[in-house]
């Protein structure tokens, strides 16, 4: 793949990941922000004494235009990394189209960057956590996502090693197995936080916040896949299927990577 299809990729992976970004903060504010007022009310109820001075930044500006900054801006970036893991992943993670590749990458992305690390390390509203503990479950929160990634691109390897010997369908269900033990492993040794929410905390709140964080991320990866790979499709396609057409070959609706 050269580096003009490289360059478009990307402009289109951004394009993508802005219109991700603007799906994903529909979501959030209308499942979220609420739920985030609610939070802030019963923190400010129990706070053990008044804070002094103003808000720099008004609540209302936050879940409103702070909050529309904060997930576009994201969304550009997001997509922007994701369309370089595509140029990547073309042609070398099968016999996949250019549409289908991006699904695949999205819902693999979901899967190892959010859900698995959210499985261990949950988000929290705001009165929820020990503020001390705030730099250790971040980091710790970073490391999950650094494993799953790792882990991730590992069983994709090992699927590829298997497949001659095993082929396609256990050679999946062997790296699949590997995946979920090593994930396991991983969630068994690094430590938990579960008993930092307050007494009197609303258990439906919470749960009700970690599904509409979930909900976020999953509108954003969905949203991604779906954009970019119509856009990949239509830059990637007709191309190949011209060169193709030129040399008198049989058309190839699959374009290979080098």
């Amino acid at each position: 793949m050269n580096s003009t299809t490289v360059r478009n990729l990307l402009v289109r992976g951004m394009l993508a990941g802005l219109v991700a970004g603007a799906l994903a903060w529909v979501v959030a504010y209308l499942l979220a922000e609420p739920l985030v007022d609610d939070a802030i009310a019963f923190e400010e109820a129990h706070a053990a004494h008044e804070h002094g001075g103003e808000e720099l930044v008004s609540r209302a500006l936050q879940s409103t235009a702070g909050l529309g900054t904060g997930v576009l801006v994201y969304g550009v970036a997001f997509g922007g990394i994701a369309a370089l893991a595509y140029c990547f992943a073309l042609g070398r993670v099968g016999r996949f189209g250019p549409r289908a590749t991006a699904l695949l990458l999205a819902g693999s992305g979901l899967l190892a960057v959010y859900v698995v690390p959210f499985l261990k390390y949950p988000a929290n509203p705001p009165a929820v956590g020990d503020a001390s503990t705030l730099n250790q479950r971040t980091a710790l929160f970073f490391l999950m996502v650094a494993l799953s990634v790792l882990l991730a691109v590992g069983a994709v390897i090992l699927g590829k090693r298997l497949a001659p010997s095993l082929g396609n369908w256990n050679a999946t269900l062997a790296a699949g197995a590997f995946f979920a033990l090593a994930v396991g492993l991983a969630y068994a040794f690094l430590p938990s936080f579960s008993n930092e929410v307050p007494e009197g905390f609303s258990a439906s709140l919470l749960w009700q916040y970690r599904v509409a964080t979930l909900a976020i991320q999953t509108t954003m990866w969905t949203a991604f896949g779906l954009v970019f790979g119509l856009l990949a499709e239509r830059l990637l396609v007709p191309r190949a299927t011209a060169a193709v057409g030129a040399s008198g070959a049989e058309p190839q609706a699959t374009p290979v990577a080098h």
